[in-house]
């Protein structure tokens, strides 16, 4: 019997947890290509943490981390990403001392004590399967968040949804599946590498704002639609 409070879980609960575990999405999230999305992620917003979520039964697991080292996993009440999952949307929190009405007890607590002030996450999802966890970005200080860039993380968490499914699909087929996937993650990874140097260097060259300035959120959109071209092709392989 489930430990996670009936508040915390979605109508859709026994079919999510059916297609967590039939897609194994934990294994498939243990590869270097995804913490290059978490790292680009964290680059994008200009936040010291971007996590991979993956909401499990009665824990989350965070198989992709960048900025909070340790933090595998933690019990599902506590996680400020059921919440997304249980709502089946994106959410965002500037002040996560100003909601304490929107969290668990749990989950206040635990942002108090890991002194997080602001949270934002996307939801992740194979085609036509309910949400698996999120994609998500986390500050020590409250913080706004435009809807350009609200529109920006659920791109990003699209494209590792789609990486996920593609993967997926890779290795399950009866031959050449793993070398094609192999061929892919290399891929991605040199072009999420390079798209993550040019944030860099764009925000070396004029600063760091808040918001992120439109003209850099619709170069980030403009890159991720080419990794997106490129995931489309090994699809329809």
């Amino acid at each position: 019997m489930s430990a996670t409070p009936a508040a915390l879980l979605p109508e859709d609960e026994p079919e999510r947890l059916r297609s967590l575990r039939a897609h194994e999405v934990l294994p498939t999230l243990i590869e270097p290509v995804f913490e290059e999305f978490v790292a680009l992620t964290a680059q994008v917003f200009s936040l010291p943490i971007s996590l991979i979520a993956v909401v499990e039964e009665d824990d989350v697991y965070y198989p992709a981390n960048h900025g909070m080292p340790g933090n595998d996993q933690q019990p599902r009440v506590e996680a400020l990403c059921s919440t997304a999952v249980q709502q089946s949307r994106a959410v965002v929190y500037h002040d996560l001392l100003l909601e304490s009405t929107a969290l668990t007890p749990e989950a206040a607590r635990a942002a108090k004590e890991n002194e997080l002030r602001f949270y934002a996450g996307a939801l992740l999802q194979l085609p036509n399967q309910p949400p698996l966890g999120t994609l998500c970005i986390i500050d020590r200080q409250p913080r706004t968040l435009s809807a350009a860039e609200q529109q920006l993380l659920e791109q990003l968490a699209a494209l590792v949804s789609q990486a996920i499914a593609v993967r997926v699909s890779c290795l399950g087929q009866p031959t050449g599946g793993l070398e094609q996937w192999d061929a892919l993650r290399s891929q991605l990874q040199e072009e999420l590498r390079e798209l993550t140097a040019l944030v860099r260097y764009l925000f070396t060259r004029h600063g760091v704002q808040v918001p992120v300035p439109a003209e850099l959120l619709s170069q980030v959109a403009r890159r991720l639609n080419d990794i997106k071209t490129l995931l489309d092709e090994y699809h329809r392989v």
